[in-house]
């Protein structure tokens, strides 16, 4: 056990000294906070609050490997100085136990108040919340190996707290379960593993029985040559997530942001898919580093997504034109057909920015009221001809984000966007 633990940490302290501490500008530090709550496992929690945050800040979860700590992780990954630049707050949470591993393995951690490591980290959210005023609707969590591990787990049991997560070389929500309780499962970091997307699915729908509400979004990366945590793991994870998310597994695009890089978005074209995946062709098992955290923070929808290559044109165009006021707003939505034929029965789908839930709309019926919404249409005006046009809208309330969608699909193809 000694052998494997020091294996899973050793790449990523070796990837840490040769990344290097980013300098930070700003006076903020990184402190250590206690008694913040329900805290089962005994974990620390530091916390990192760049200076003016202004009101209502994002909350990023940010979770070590094995072997390390929350504020080797802090100073080993660029989330700090991206907080700094983005005003964001970030949460370090650092697990007390033998071979500082997150507990992703006993029953207690792999179902909603079940008890171990995620009550905890959730304690942490919740302190910050009440501290900081910080958006309960932009919370999100990434970790790299053990943590990201975590990730999976957290939008399992708790898909309310988290709008999205990021895990850098991980494995499935349940995969490294073991009975009894055992910190290792080699079935699963060997890739031996493998389900249906159903059944990986059912595994994280069981963590939340009765659960109806929006799913977390979540954001995939493993380098092909993974000795510690292989490769298959990565496949396994898609299948599960777009399953949980209830979209398909065909890729809806693909490119490549950078040389051995493949990724694929699921579910819909833009910076902000239901579920992303990005293969890195070559790599084994390292820390999140060269743009990669902040390829993260564009998917959580932190950041913007200016530096994304747009969709490729497709059969329709939406224009979509935003009215806001200090807590509410109206989008006025017109979809217009561009292809060569009638689209009837048609459904248009995109992801409303984080904070902005629907209260009402107009010549369509949209579900549901926040996150993946489908706006489906009316009796009257089911059909759109070629080269027509038809109008659509809706209201909502916004806790601060007044964006719009990124992108749409209608009847699964992409749109243009104007």
């Amino acid at each position: 056990m000694r052998r494997i633990l020091s294996r899973l940490g050793v790449a990523l302290l070796l990837a840490v000294a040769l990344l290097g501490a980013p300098a930070h500008a700003s006076a903020a530090s990184l402190v250590e906070v206690t008694n913040f709550g329900t805290n089962p496992s005994n974990l620390r929690m530091h916390l990192y609050v760049p200076d003016d945050i202004g009101t209502r800040p994002a909350v990023v979860v940010a979770v070590h490997y094995c072997t390390g700590s929350g504020p080797a992780f802090h100073s080993g990954t660029e989330f700090a100085r991206l907080a700094d630049q983005h005003k964001f707050i970030v949460i370090y949470p650092s697990a007390t136990r033998s071979g500082q591993c997150f507990d992703v393995w006993s029953q207690e951690a792999l179902r909603r108040g079940g008890g171990s490591d995620p009550v905890g980290i959730v304690s942490m959210v919740t302190h910050v919340q009440q501290r900081y005023g910080s958006d309960p609707a932009r919370v999100f969590v990434t970790g790299a190996s053990s943590g990201a591990m975590m990730t999976n787990v957290l939008l399992g049991d708790y898909p309310d707290v988290f709008s999205a997560g990021a895990a850098f070389m991980g494995v499935p929500f349940g995969c490294f379960a073991t009975t009894p309780p055992n910190t290792w499962n080699s079935e699963c970091a060997n890739g031996r593993i493998t389900r249906t997307a159903q059944q990986w699915g059912d595994l994280v729908r069981g963590a939340h029985p009765g659960y109806a509400g929006t799913r977390p979004r979540m954001q995939i990366w493993h380098g092909t040559e993974d000795s510690t945590l292989r490769y298959p793991n990565f496949g396994e994870q898609v299948k599960q997530w777009t399953n949980v998310l209830g979209v398909s597994q065909t890729p809806a695009y693909t490119d490549s942001p950078q040389a051995g890089w493949t990724r694929t978005r699921y579910g819909g074209t833009g910076t902000t898919a239901p579920v992303e995946a990005i293969s890195l062709q070559g790599a084994g098992h390292n820390l999140p580093m060269n743009g990669m955290a902040a390829m993260a923070l564009a998917f959580f929808g932190i950041t913007g997504g200016s530096t994304e290559p747009p969709p490729p044109p497709g059969p329709c165009r939406v224009d979509y034109a935003v009215n806001a006021w200090n807590t509410g707003l109206t989008a006025a939505i017109t979809v217009t057909n561009t292809g060569t034929a009638p689209v009837d029965n048609w459904s248009l789908a995109f992801t409303l920015p984080g904070g902005q839930t629907i209260t009402s709309g107009w010549n369509a019926t949209f579900s549901p009221a926040s996150g993946q919404v489908t706006a489906r249409p009316m009796s009257y005006n089911s059909t759109i001809a070629p080269s027509a046009s038809v109008g659509i809208g809706l209201q909502a309330t916004h806790t601060g984000n007044t964006g719009e969608p990124t992108s749409f699909t209608l009847n699964g193809n992409p749109c243009t966007v104007t």
